[in-house]
């Protein structure tokens, strides 16, 4: 059993989350999110703690900005986009248990008024931004470090909202250089 509230989108997706896990789950209902839903989000943060999973698209990513906004602290889980695609369509409701299991597992923390590890020229000098191949490159670094996929203004504040250390970003541009490596062999 979970002890945090799992803060889902939707009825499918709190089906996903109860095949995978034993957890209690608020439905957003979409990104329309009401004022009730979100004194039930606030009160279940201040009495068992959230987990904010959802869908890793952009209405996804609304939810989770609203959501960690008014309720800072919160934990997320994400999801890759690959492991939650069916048919075309991005969502929780669509993931295997165990993908679920996995983005359960390596929950990030916010935290808020930190200095930062990583910097802004290291998302230059790994390639992250302003680079032909930025997007591809932070959907797999974001992976790694169990972020998800984001924009590079976003992926930057995420690295510095979870507390990526240098060693974890490392090891995720590491992958991104091991990669290219395999695709021009493969070439």
């Amino acid at each position: 059993m979970i002890k945090e509230i799992i803060v889902v989108e939707g009825k499918s997706d709190t089906a996903a989350i109860r095949r995978a896990v034993e957890a209690e789950t608020i439905e957003t209902n979409g990104s329309a999110i009401g004022e009730a839903v979100l004194r039930r989000i606030e009160l279940a943060a201040e009495r068992r703690g959230i987990i904010i999973f959802t869908d890793p698209d952009h209405a996804g990513e609304r939810i989770r900005k609203i959501v960690s906004r008014r309720v800072p602290g919160c934990k997320h889980a994400f999801l890759p986009q690959e492991e939650a695609e069916y048919k075309g369509d991005i969502g929780i409701e669509n993931a295997q248990p165990e993908a679920i299991r996995r983005a359960l597992a390596t929950l990030r923390t916010e935290t808020a008024g930190l200095e930062a590890e990583i910097t802004w020229d290291d998302l230059i000098r790994a390639g992250l931004i302003v680079h032909p191949e930025a997007a591809s490159r932070r959907l797999i670094a974001g992976n790694a470090l169990g972020i998800g996929y984001a924009n590079g203004k976003q992926f930057f504040k995420r690295c510095t909202m979870f507390q990526i250390t240098r060693a974890e970003f490392d090891r995720a541009v590491q992958l991104l250089e091991n990669d290219k490596g395999r695709g021009e062999a493969d070439a």
